[in-house]
């Protein structure tokens, strides 16, 4: 991976180029000289996002599905575009195998509540690995308080990888979920999902991936991962915040009661009574984020027409150079993210608190993020308190990655003093 050169990545029409792409980004104009590192908590906004939320609100806005006027039937067609859209950047088999939620975290509770009650009982298992964001952790918490179930942990290994072997070791008949990561947002490490999915269906598990770190930086093809859900956020993927995904196949959308109720989720409404929709809708009770559906789809051109083998290749890259550089300055200390590292790498300096560190390289310009990523669970069993988070996007590049080497190193002269 450290090895891969960045010039020999080419995105179609042309070589990739990071520079370039970053002049889609207004905000890079209106803060000149920001190298922005934090991408793997929310991605800055292109302007196609932008520009086309705001002349969708000036053209085309009106409710959707319910309308019988031609504006209506015009935001609704660009509603369900975008869930078209979603389902070939997916693979999945069926459109009404996307349903728009706020984001991932929704999308997981959604399948807690819901798939949860209806197919588990006391004593069943559910499977987590050590690395997972809260929003993976604590709606299975809640079910296994709710429903008497189990909650087991998949461990990684020293060196940041997961550990199938162990993992296999923990599954039983009595699994009936496995919930796991696609990249960790802390490590950046790449889970082995295909060979996760392939053991916990051997048991009769199913398998709920969270793709937030995924989507955005690789190709992800749900059919070929064989995973029965796969959830991820529109604002880590390039566009507007309060909008997410929730895949499922559609034989286990179709098993699952509604999670909320109220209007667009209905047949028939009689006061002893409720027919429901079908999936998708089944699961879109009210007024959905109409805009952000249509800047999620306009956020998905955006990556497609970069290609995400190029982006894939131009931050694996880039990763590679960046844990090299950090990793070579003295008194860094680098969280280790396994054999498939991707985008994602945290740190810490010797005798600094993160924040600490974090300030300082706000100060040079360096935007990072630090404390505990939402994964508490890890932060303890490496015994930190919190870590520096670097995260990649399409816009940076190994100058980047140079000036928050040359931060950390003002920060360690600061605090050596």
């Amino acid at each position: 991976m450290a090895g891969a050169s960045l010039r020999s990545v080419e995105a179609p029409g042309g070589r990739f180029d990071p520079r370039r792409l970053r002049r889609e980004f207004p905000i890079f104009e209106r803060n000149p000289g920001l190298v922005f590192l934090d991408s793997g908590a929310s991605a800055q906004k292109p302007c196609s996002v932008i520009d086309g939320i705001a002349e969708f609100y000036r053209t085309d806005y009106a409710n959707v599905h319910r309308g019988v006027y031609k504006l209506s039937g015009r935001s609704t067609d660009r509603f369900e575009a975008a869930r078209e859209k979603t389902r070939a950047f997916l693979n999945a088999a069926d459109e009404r195998e996307i349903v728009f939620v706020r984001g991932a975290t929704e999308a997981i509770n959604l399948v807690a509540q819901s798939w949860g009650p209806a197919h588990m009982r006391a004593g069943d298992e559910i499977v987590i690995s050590d690395v997972e964001h809260h929003s993976n952790i604590v709606p299975w918490q809640m079910l296994r308080d709710r429903l008497g179930l189990k909650l087991v942990v998949a461990p990684t290994d020293d060196t940041g990888e997961f550990d199938l072997a162990a993992f296999e070791a923990l599954l039983s008949p009595r699994t009936r979920l496995v919930a796991v990561t696609h990249i960790s947002n802390v490590t950046g490490a790449t889970l082995p999902v295909a060979r996760i999915v392939e053991l916990a269906h051997a048991v009769g598990a199913k398998v709920l991936v969270d793709g937030c770190q995924a989507v955005p930086r690789m190709p992800v093809d749900v059919r070929a991962l064989g995973c029965d859900f796969y959830v991820f956020s529109g604002h880590k993927a390039y566009g507007p915040t309060g909008t997410g995904v929730l895949y499922g196949r559609y034989d286990l959308l179709e098993s699952m009661p509604p999670w909320q109720g109220g209007g667009g989720m209905i047949l028939n409404v009689e006061i002893d009574h409720t027919e429901f929709q079908e999936p998708p809708h089944r699961f879109e009770a009210g007024t959905p984020d109409i805009a952000g559906v249509v800047g999620l789809g306009l956020a998905l051109d955006f990556i497609e027409g970069i290609g995400r083998d190029a982006i894939r290749d131009h931050e694996e890259a880039l990763t590679g150079y960046a844990v090299d550089r950090v990793s070579r300055i003295p008194g860094v200390k680098m969280v280790p993210g396994g054999q498939r590292q991707l985008s994602v790498f945290s740190f810490n300096i010797d005798g600094v608190h993160p924040h600490d560190v974090g300030t300082v390289l706000d100060q040079h310009g360096v935007a990072v993020r630090v404390g505990h990523h939402c994964a508490q669970p890890l932060m303890e069993k490496l015994g930190l308190a919190g870590t520096v988070r670097a995260s990649l996007g399409v816009y940076n590049d190994e100058a980047d990655i140079d000036r928050l080497a040359e931060a950390i190193g003002a920060c360690r002269e600061m605090f050596q003093r």
